[in-house]
């Protein structure tokens, strides 16, 4: 068989272990972690997915190695916790029955103990150890870790290796990077100490490299250890790439393959998470001059899904491993739809931040684009349903895609009736978006799916109740979204005014001054994208800020944005957009949007064009007029309520299960 991506699918050996392909499913924190810290079964069941969906490796993420000055919340192995070492047991199974290589993340907070409670007051209670006594930037005092201290951390490491061998896990990755323990020793940003563990670069790699040592004393010469490195850290006080790729030389005799990401704790989290405002791969720069030194394998994360791009990465020997996380939430099965040449197949992640964000919020995950996630142990493959039954989808957004698509996989006959000529819903706005293009893609690849699995899809076909009388089915999924909400402000209806959800269609009609009526996050999102044109129009973030304008009524943006998508949004919002918070629009005219401020006050926000974005309202019309036309029905996404594309697709999988 000719592989489409012939480099991407070939296996490696390191030591005397071989991985399937160059494709490694990078560590993500699970979810049910005990409070003695063992391993829950739906973690287990979370990396058993990315194991069968064909990565060469799958990381558990992550393991804190030293509990007494680490209180993270966080896996342990001791084989005095009853089921640590079982619980470790199975989840290493999970991952190799299906062919992959079990790896375990070996860490310790450091400094920033506590980062994965959901209590983040709590953190303010425990002990912070790191290289030097300090007080971080949230007043949480830091005492320095002490010789005596630092080789029992150094033997802890070891100590927990070899249980991890034990336990079945074939691969292990020592954390080095994004400002943990052993990166703040590395790193000037954190490192002041004076003896033998700071000052010079060799000093510093002083307690890493004594770690490696522990590491491989315990598991023998040819068990694979990975570390994970930041190429550079881009920050103030912080190493660049030149201290990054001595970094890796200093530790290169010590491992097998070096991992490089970026960034470091807090300072960083769009670099170390890339997001959608910026390239796909803006960290493989790293890896690739890091390999330029170093004679081990070199992998390199970030932002990274297309198999064209990753197959060109391996080709043209920038690293020889490429390496997942939030990709292999949206599919899982990337691997094996790219060694089994189906790339059209793959659903992309969107970098929206929904599976970091929830794990922030409740700890549990979920992923905008796969229901399934965070919820493997429900089922992770669609069972035929004992009775087959005719379905009709009224709606052809991702929720009704998605319900469509699943019922069909189940075996019922499945009709998806779309009343406009495209598919896609709210989706098809987002193709104005360079930076949302995957949010666009998504209606593409779910019908594409949805079609593969028989379901039968009529464009330009309105469900009425005469309709479903017609059809006579069964199951009537409703999923006929929403409709913009425009309030009776006088001038919104003008010709220099557009709906938000019609500026893809309407672009010309935007001038170079414009107003977006609306601070939630679709007319954030949509400020960003006016500004950045503007911005590389006239060569100048300040000029666009001048043009572009942004009138929101509450006291704050994007409350409707996650925690994680927020903050990036907003330093966005800051480079090219100027804002008006507490603003009330009281009249559109041809020079911009005359508000009420604060203090009642009437101030002009100038702007020939104004983009109003104002939110939705479901079409509860439409939802009334068919409750009573089928013996099941059932109402998902926008229809039902105003909310998120997560919720859409969550709701249309479930609505086809219960059928």
């Amino acid at each position: 068989m000719e592989r489409m991506y012939p480099n991407l699918t070939r296996p490696i050996v390191i030591g005397r272990t071989m991985f399937r392909n160059r494709m490694f499913s990078a560590p993500m924190g699970g979810t049910d972690i005990a409070n003695d810290g063992c391993i829950g079964p739906k973690s287990t069941a979370f990396y058993e997915l990315r194991a069968k969906g064909g990565a060469a490796a799958v990381t558990v993420s992550e393991l804190m190695v030293h509990p007494q000055t680490d209180g993270s919340h966080a896996y342990h192995l001791d084989e005095s916790i009853l089921n640590s070492l079982a619980c470790a047991t199975y989840t290493a199974d999970a991952i190799r029955r299906h062919g992959a290589i079990p790896s375990l993340e070996l860490s310790h907070s450091g400094m920033f103990a506590g980062t994965y409670m959901t209590d983040k007051t709590k953190q303010k209670s425990l002990n912070q150890w790191g290289p030097c006594d300090t007080v971080r930037a949230d007043g949480v005092q830091v005492r320095a870790l002490t010789k005596e201290m630092i080789e029992e951390i150094t033997a802890a490491y070891g100590h927990v290796a070899g249980l991890a061998k034990r336990a079945g896990f074939e691969m292990l990755m020592i954390h080095a990077g994004h400002g943990w323990l052993l990166n703040q020793f590395l790193s000037p940003l954190f490192n002041h100490r004076e003896d033998e563990y700071g000052g010079s670069l060799e000093n510093r790699c002083r307690f890493p490299i004594e770690v490696l040592k522990a590491v491989r004393e315990a598991v023998g010469p040819f068990f694979p250890i990975e570390l994970r490195m930041s190429g550079a850290e881009f920050c103030e006080g912080g190493y660049d790439l030149d201290e990054g790729v001595r970094i890796a030389m200093a530790l290169e005799p010590y491992v097998d393959i070096i991992h490089v990401s970026a960034g470091t704790y807090q300072k960083t989290f769009g670099i170390t998470h890339p997001s959608m405002f910026t390239d796909h791969g803006r960290n493989v720069f790293l890896a690739a001059e890091i390999k330029k030194h170093v004679s081990k394998p070199v992998a390199t994360i970030g932002g990274l899904g297309d198999p064209a791009q990753m197959e060109e990465i391996i080709a043209s020997g920038k690293a020889d491993i490429v390496e997942m996380a939030r990709q292999l939430l949206a599919d899982p099965y990337l691997p094996r739809k790219v060694v089994e040449n189906r790339p059209e197949e793959i659903v992309k992640c969107l970098r929206c931040f929904t599976c970091m964000a929830e794990r922030a919020a409740t700890s549990t995950r979920r992923c905008t684009v796969n229901p399934v996630i965070g919820r493997e142990m429900e089922g992770d493959e669609i069972q035929p349903a004992p009775v087959k039954r005719k379905v009709l989808v009224a709606g052809g957004g991702p929720g009704g895609l998605y319900a469509a698509y699943t019922a069909a996989r189940r075996g019922h006959e499945v009709i998806l009736c779309e009343k406009e000529d495209e598919l896609g819903g709210i989706l098809k706005s987002e193709q104005a978006l360079p930076f949302k293009h995957e949010m666009y893609e998504l209606a593409g690849t779910y019908a594409l799916l949805a079609r593969q699995a028989g379901v039968e899809i009529r464009l330009n076909t309105e469900v009425t109740p005469e309709y479903v009388e017609k059809e006579a089915p069964y199951a009537l999924i409703i999923a006929a979204g929403s409709t913009p909400l425009v309030p009776p402000i006088p001038g919104l209806n003008g010709e220099n005014v557009v709906i938000v959800n019609n500026y893809y269609k309407e672009k010309d009609k935007v001038g170079d001054d414009v107003v977006v009526f609306g601070g939630g996050l679709a007319g954030c999102e949509c400020a960003i994208h006016l500004g950045q044109d503007l911005a590389a129009k006239y060569g100048s973030s300040e000029e666009a800020k001048k043009r572009v304008h942004l009138v929101e009524m509450r006291d704050q943006l994007a409350p409707d944005a996650n925690v994680r998508h927020r903050p990036l949004l907003l330093a966005e919002i800051d480079k090219y957009v100027t804002v008006h918070t507490s603003y009330k629009g009281l009249e559109v005219t041809a020079e911009g949007i005359l508000c009420e401020d604060a203090a009642g006050e009437k101030q002009l926000v100038p702007g020939h064009s104004v983009i109003c974005a104002l939110g939705q309202r479901s079409r509860t019309d439409v939802v009334e007029s068919l409750m009573d036309t089928a013996p099941y029905v059932r109402v998902i996404g926008d229809a039902a309520r105003v909310s998120t594309i997560t919720n859409a697709v969550y709701w249309g999988y479930h609505a086809a299960l219960d059928i």
